[in-house]
């Protein structure tokens, strides 16, 4: 699937100029302890709250079924973005604070997978968006009432596990991890039972490869250049990514549209799949 008339990213000054557009919708989807008390104390003005575990995923309560985040059913997604008051003409733009890191890049993805035409992910996220004076508001945001959006697919290119193993050791594919150096390795592992890697996988940093010192993507041009040298000759559909729960593996997703380049498959179940189903471990420990 090519990538469409739309930038995949938004700078703070670009939203700031179409805020009052009634086309718009604002997607919070920041994280953490508390999170909901957090949001209706102050977000940007307009933006309705998404939780990744609630809204974003169907997590099981087996999480070798699939991982820590496996994607909802169609049904569950179509629901979700009817109640947020979407239709698929709408012009939704995504922020959290954690430079895309988790569930902005997950979001847009999901709906860039339904085939939905404008979405965009914003650049820096809310810190960017206050520098340039875009107004908050604490309290409820009431979402538009809209007719249930119809889904009929994913339509972008994903991976199960049992494809991963086949083709992760063969060199006519590339299995990327987007994982911190130390977790690939297999140093450390502050989320998944069992520390290490994919066999055969490389691994890419999404922090240190897709962005800036201050958080911000970097240049198209620069990361085209990048993963160009990464991927090599290979076509992009022999190339998969993916991190610990298919969240985070989104951000590097977004970093190759953002650079103009097909959006590779992605791994949903990812490291905490993989981990949980006896499958082979690599590490790079040195004894």
């Amino acid at each position: 699937m090519s990538n469409k008339t739309i930038k995949p990213l938004i700078s703070a000054e670009e939203l700031l100029t179409i805020r009052h557009d009634n086309n718009l919708v604002l997607i919070d989807t920041r994280m953490g302890k508390d999170i909901k008390t957090i949001y209706l104390e102050n977000h940007l003005k307009g933006a309705l709250h998404v939780h990744l575990n609630n809204d974003l995923s169907d997590i099981k309560e087996n999480l070798a079924n699939g991982g820590r985040h496996p994607l909802p059913s169609i049904e569950k997604f179509s629901k979700i973005l009817t109640n947020l008051g979407i239709s698929p003409d709408n012009h939704i733009v995504i922020y959290d604070d954690k430079s895309a890191a988790i569930a902005s890049a997950r979001l847009w993805w999901m709906l860039t997978a339904i085939g939905h035409e404008k979405v965009q992910v914003l650049n820096g996220g809310l810190k960017e968006a206050l520098r340039v004076g875009y107004p908050t508001s604490s309290g409820k945001e009431t979402p538009a009432k809209v007719a249930p959006y119809s889904i009929a697919n994913w339509k972008l290119p994903m991976k199960t596990m049992n494809e991963v193993e086949k083709i992760s050791q063969d060199n006519d594919y590339l299995v990327i991890d987007v994982r911190a150096k130390e977790r690939y390795n297999g140093e450390v592992e502050p989320i998944d039972l069992i520390a290490g890697h994919i066999p055969g996988a490389t691994n890419i940093p999404f922090t240190s490869t897709n962005l800036d010192e201050n958080g911000l993507y970097l240049e198209p041009s620069i990361l085209k250049e990048k993963y160009e040298k990464i991927i090599g000759s290979k076509p992009m559909e022999n190339v998969t990514v993916h991190c610990g729960s298919g969240v985070t593996a989104c951000h590097t997703l977004l970093a190759m549209a953002h650079a103009n380049l097909e959006i590779p498959n992605l791994y949903v179940g990812s490291w905490s799949e993989w981990s949980r189903n006896n499958k082979t471990i690599a590490t790079n420990i040195k004894q």
